[in-house]
């Protein structure tokens, strides 16, 4: 998932955006994580959206998979299955939206002031 924190990385740099920078690429990486091990059927992909809304900054992670995902009870045993708990907890806002076909699971991140996108 390299490919996908590195982009989010490039783009959340661009607009000027360093508040809250890791959280937001550890979510992207779980996300991302979870639609190629989960979400997206063999010969598929997924999509890795960011969008400013000013302070906030929203990720999406699109599939075409089936089933619903969800955030599970944590067992400090478990040793998976901590993707959707991190980043439901490191969001401000986290949530699934069914699509035809399969979903797209958001997270929103509250910033502090943000700079002007370079040009």
């Amino acid at each position: 998932m390299s490919t996908a924190r590195s982009f989010a990385v490039e783009i959340l740099t661009e607009w000027g955006i360093e508040e809250r920078l890791d959280d937001i690429r550890l979510c992207v990486s779980e996300l991302a994580t979870n639609a190629v091990l989960h979400g997206v059927p063999p010969g598929r992909e997924f999509c890795l959206c960011l969008v400013l809304d000013v302070p906030f900054v929203r990720v999406e992670v699109v599939d075409s998979g089936d089933g619903q995902p969800r955030v599970l009870d944590q067992n400090a045993e478990d040793t998976g299955g901590r993707g959707l708990f991190l980043t439901s907890a490191l969001s401000d806002d986290f949530g699934v939206t069914s699509r035809v076909p399969g979903k797209t699971v958001w997270a929103v991140f509250k910033t502090g002031s943000v700079a002007a996108p370079a040009e």
